[in-house]
């Protein structure tokens, strides 16, 4: 207490409440002052007014009534959850001395301890009926909500007053304009202690084209998510959005993502620009060998194929390109993807979303319904999908799918891994395609420094990527050696001994035909 309040012994006060319930309330002998206090009201032996009245004798301070109370705005230096935590309000406040609202004397010692280490004052206490602390507490609640909804809605206005601005509008246009000619993949903005660095991810490899003042940051950030149809207002939670950009005859559509970092926020824009990706098997760079008995491969009514390797190595393109080749009206193909990157006419594309339960094997489950004669799925992530593939491909379905695996023979022992049998692998796996992409040299300086910047390549000495391939087609040797549950190494010698062309061979092959450099071959398959 107060040195402006009388001095009272908060010990010897609860010891004296505990001995008056115990007289008044013998029927909950064994019980603790506190439980006895709610027991009592909650049985109707005693009401808020008359507990709090008792608080009030014992303790030797007021009972305020609702038409005393006048709740003060809220100290900035004071936090409503504390109040809420510890069930009390702040009735007056100066620089030396607090008035605190309670409805029970337990834990108040404990209380005004804290109080006066974080704030360096003096408290005085006063009760009230609990309902009515609640009601106060509830009050200062709405205020404070009302207060964050008038900053957010101030902010948001100033956020997007600062993305209209024609600067910034040709700013973000122009990081969009040199993405594009640079044939970037993604760009990336991030703040940083002192700048806001952009770089776009060109042929795989993350170059910085820009870095503009940090006081720029929020209007660029609003103005892209603004594009996004994201809410600018928020920058504490991960969004993602997308969205069609027109820049003079161009159309490019646009995955956007955005998480919170110690210096702002992340934000990554994926380029979806179809017209510059072309989905045909002959221009991913497989070996004449590769292609033709990859093109024999996809031609199977039924079965499973896999496109496997890390993030970034080309899977997706692969597969649209197999899609591209097989898509004709008299097929039925149903594609679920996470998320779904190009839109291509004649296919039924299915986006997952698992906030409403859409996975991609919930999602695969409904597709076998729908009669397809081709799927294709995303990625197999979890022995639920894998199931539901295995079981559409052994009753008559051609399925497409991804696994992240390091070589084609990888793709095996993952399913086996997933739990899946081993008949059921070697029956409706048919070939598994391994994939890296590597930059290729630059047709115009071949790689070559010269004294003026080649504006083929930026200067960088490579243009363009190629994929280097590894094809495993499953045949009776290695399917009986799936069966027996055979190590990867003899997987990988029975498919070599049968000319299987491992990834290793073909980038050399890359290299030596001038395609690619032996540096350059080396970063991508630095896992091998």
């Amino acid at each position: 207490m107060s040195n402006g309040q009388k001095k009272i012994d908060l010990n010897k006060a609860l010891l004296q409440i505990k001995a008056e319930f115990d007289r008044r309330f013998p029927e909950y002998a064994g019980l603790s002052g506190r439980e006895i206090g709610e027991k009592a009201v909650q049985d109707g032996k005693i009401t808020e007014a008359a507990l709090v009245e008792l608080y009030s004798r014992f303790f030797e301070v007021p009972v305020l009534e609702e038409d005393e109370i006048v709740l003060p705005e809220m100290r900035e230096d004071f936090s409503l959850a504390f109040f809420n935590a510890h069930d009390c309000a702040a009735l007056e406040f100066d620089e030396e001395l607090v008035t605190l609202l309670v409805a029970s004397p337990y834990g108040l010692g404990e209380l005004i301890f804290q109080m006066k280490r974080m704030w360096n004052c003096d408290v005085d206490v006063r009760f009230v009926r609990r309902p009515l602390l609640e009601r106060l507490l509830s009050k200062l609640q709405n205020a404070e909500d009302e207060a964050e909804e008038e900053q957010s809605a101030e902010d948001e206005n100033t956020l997007r007053t600062l993305a209209g601005e024609a600067r910034i509008v040709r700013l973000v246009n122009d990081i969009f304009t040199r993405a594009l000619e640079l044939g970037a993949s993604d760009i990336h903005i991030e703040p940083g202690e002192d700048a806001v660095s952009v770089r776009c991810r060109v042929d795989g490899v993350l170059t910085e084209i820009l870095s503009v003042p940090l006081n720029q940051f929020p209007a660029i950030a609003s103005r892209i998510k603004l594009l996004g149809g994201l809410n600018i207002a928020e920058s504490r939670l991960p969004q993602d959005g997308r969205t069609n950009v027109t820049l003079g005859r161009m159309q490019l559509d646009m995955r956007i993502s955005t998480i919170p970092i110690l210096t702002g926020e992340s934000i990554v824009l994926r380029l979806l620009n179809k017209e510059s990706v072309r989905f045909d098997l002959a221009q991913l760079g497989m070996s004449e060998a590769h292609l033709t008995q990859f093109e024999k491969l996809i031609k199977i009514p039924h079965g499973i194929i896999l496109v496997v390797g890390p993030t970034g190595s080309g899977k997706t393109t692969t597969l649209y390109s197999v899609i591209n080749q097989l898509n004709d009206a008299r097929k039925k193909i149903i594609t679920i993807e996470d998320p779904v990157e190009y839109r291509t006419a004649g296919l039924c594309q299915v986006q997952v979303n698992p906030k409403i339960g859409v996975t991609f094997a919930a999602g695969l489950r409904s597709i076998v319904r729908q009669d397809p004669d081709i799927i294709l799925v995303g990625e197999i992530r979890d022995k639920e999908t894998a199931d539901i593939a295995i079981n559409a491909a052994l009753t008559g379905h051609l399925v497409l799918s991804t696994l992240h695996t390091n070589d084609a023979v990888g793709a095996v022992t993952r399913l086996l891994d997933m739990g899946m049998e081993n008949f059921l692998v070697s029956s409706a796996l048919f070939g598994v395609l391994s994939q890296r992409l590597v930059r290729k040299v630059c047709p115009v300086c071949h790689g070559v420094r010269q004294p003026v910047k080649c504006r083929k390549c930026n200067g960088t000495g490579f243009k363009g990527r190629s994929g280097i391939f590894e094809l495993l087609i499953l045949n009776d040797e290695l399917r009986d050696a799936v069966n027996r549950n055979a190590s990867s190494s003899e997987l990988q010698s029975i498919a070599v001994s049968h000319g299987m062309i491992t990834l290793a061979e073909d980038g050399a092959a890359k290299v030596a035909a001038g395609v690619t450099t032996q540096e350059e071959l080396n970063r991508s398959t630095a896992e091998l």
